[in-house]
C-alpha cells in the first residue's frame, strides 16, 4: 500500500456542501465518483471545470476527488468549484495561480454568504405583499 499525501478542502454555497480531496496524480477530477467529463447538466459541468481551467499546466499534476450533497445541482456546482479553487490555491502556494482565480471571480476562494431571504405573513413571497386599493 502506498502513502499518499492527501488533502481536505470544503466549500459550501447555500445549502450545498463539497468536500475537495486533493493529492498527486495525473489530471483526474471526479465528483461523487463520476468523471467529471459525465457530470450533467453542461453548465453545471461548466461551472466545476472553471478552476481547473484557470489552473492551466497545475492540473495535471494533482488528482481531485470531489464529495458533494444538498441543494440544487448549480448549487452544488458552485460548492464543487469553490472547493476545487481552494484545493488548487493551497495544494500550490503560488500567488500568479491565486491571482488568476481572484481576477476571474473572487467568490471561488472567498465563498458567497447570499441565502434566501424567509418569507413573511401578508404575501406570498419575502417581500412581495397584497395589493390594497382602498382610495
Amino acid at each position: 500500500m502506498t502513502n499518499r499525501k492527501t488533502r481536505l478542502y470544503s466549500g459550501s454555497r447555500r445549502s450545498a456542501r463539497a468536500t475537495a480531496a486533493i493529492s498527486e496524480g495525473s489530471g483526474r477530477v471526479l465528483i461523487n465518483k463520476i468523471p467529471v467529463e459525465l457530470v450533467t447538466p453542461y453548465m453545471a459541468r461548466e461551472r466545476i471545470l472553471t478552476p481547473i481551467e484557470l489552473a492551466g499546466d497545475y492540473r495535471d499534476r494533482v488528482d481531485l476527488d470531489v464529495r458533494v450533497s444538498g441543494g440544487g445541482y448549480m448549487g452544488q456546482a458552485d460548492a464543487s468549484a469553490i472547493a476545487i479553487s481552494r484545493a488548487l490555491d493551497n495544494w500550490f502556494k503560488t500567488k500568479e495561480l491565486k491571482q488568476r482565480i481572484m481576477e476571474f471571480d473572487r467568490h471561488l476562494l472567498s465563498g458567497d454568504p447570499r441565502r434566501k431571504e424567509a418569507k413573511k405573513f401578508g404575501g406570498p413571497r419575502a417581500r412581495r405583499k397584497k395589493q390594497k386599493s382602498y382610495r
